[in-house]
């Protein structure tokens, strides 16, 4: 039982780890001292009970395994939560102006600026948006020119402009 418990509670502790991690990346000073704080408190606990029960190797198991499981739930729950803000670049051949008229339909902010490519002028479309909206603006994107290439990169601090969706 109490190997279930170090497992669970070191699932719990990693998980809030990744997401402190993720919170100081995005300069979220008040989530970080409180997720550091009850991690912390967490640890505590959990390491008491593995370094009294050495001769218990479920311990270390349960311990070792929290660990991995934490890391994949933490990954899990920033997914869903969908923090932060995001700069996707669209890269079209063909379609650019087609796409940049559909995503200002859908209320998005889209930059155009033209370039040039391997085989010839492109449209690329700088689209800077909420984490949450990424996906709905890829399938926006997918449906007018299933050839763009689209990157993504987090966004830190974002002031004036332009807003919709």
């Amino acid at each position: 039982m109490i190997a279930l418990l170090i497992f669970i509670l070191r699932a719990l502790e990693i998980s809030l780890d990744t997401l402190r991690m993720l919170f100081t990346f995005r300069g979220k000073k008040v989530q970080v001292w409180v997720i550091g704080f009850i991690r912390s408190a967490i640890f505590v606990v959990i390491i008491t009970y593995v370094l009294t029960n050495l001769e218990n190797p479920l311990n270390m198991i349960a311990y070792a395994a929290g660990f991995a499981t934490g890391n994949i739930l933490g990954m899990w729950l920033e997914e869903r939560m969908a923090l932060g803000f995001v700069e996707l670049r669209i890269v079209s051949t063909q379609r650019g102006q087609a796409v940049m008229e559909r995503l200002r339909e859908k209320d998005f902010a889209v930059t155009e600026f033209l370039a040039r490519g391997k085989d010839g002028m492109v449209s690329v479309l700088g689209c800077t948006l909420r984490r949450k909206y990424a996906p709905k603006v890829e399938e926006i994107v997918r449906e007018v020119d299933e050839d763009a290439f689209i990157t993504a990169e987090d966004v830190r601090s974002v002031k004036r402009g332009f807003w919709g969706a």
